[in-house]
């Protein structure tokens, strides 16, 4: 048994989420994803992704009550796939292994608009826009910068295939060191 949360945070299109199930599947671990509640929320109110990022940055309990139900999640033995959820354990005191999956911002836009159907212009315009809100929001609720929270692990994705990147971060979870990239 795995004694810590295992937490996938990275920006829009870097691979976190696919990297999150695939480590799950791998290590038979539960996956709780704050994206995935996230939209299931928006779609929920029948808004769009942006509308509802806008909406949220003036309604702090949409974040609160989502973090809310990631954090009653963060139990050792789980994957949590979320922007903040590694700090946000680390400020609870829970276990975790922090990991953050990245790659260049001309990757990431190219993967979100195949992976959304969009141009290449909208899905820029998009993540953008996600971005903004998201770094707006994490610093006006809870003193957040992402860019600035260490992480135990940081894999740029880039140029690996998913399961390269899954692979990196299961032979971490399965013999931490030190802070490192790859």
């Amino acid at each position: 048994m795995i004694g810590w949360v295992i937490a996938i945070g990275g920006p829009p299109g870097s691979g976190k989420s696919t990297a999150g199930r695939r480590v799950a599947e791998r290590l038979e671990l539960g996956y709780h994803s704050a994206g995935e509640l996230f939209r299931a929320e928006a779609a929920r109110r029948s808004m769009d992704l942006e509308a509802f990022g806008r909406y949220a940055e003036a309604h702090p309990e949409v974040d609160r009550e989502l973090d809310l139900v990631m954090q009653a999640l963060a139990r050792p033995g789980q994957v949590l796939d979320g922007r903040i959820q590694g700090i946000l354990c680390r400020r609870n005191g829970t276990p975790v292994r922090s990991i953050i999956v990245t790659a260049d911002a001309a990757e990431r836009v190219r993967r979100v608009a195949q992976r959304d159907g969009q141009s290449v212009a909208e899905a820029t315009e998009r993540v953008r826009a996600r971005e903004a809100s998201e770094r707006a929001r994490y610093a006006k609720f809870y003193g957040i910068d992402v860019d600035r929270e260490p992480a135990d692990l940081t894999i740029d994705s880039t140029h690996r295939p998913p399961a390269e990147v899954a692979s990196a971060i299961v032979d971490f979870v399965r013999a931490p060191s030190a802070e490192r990239s790859e």
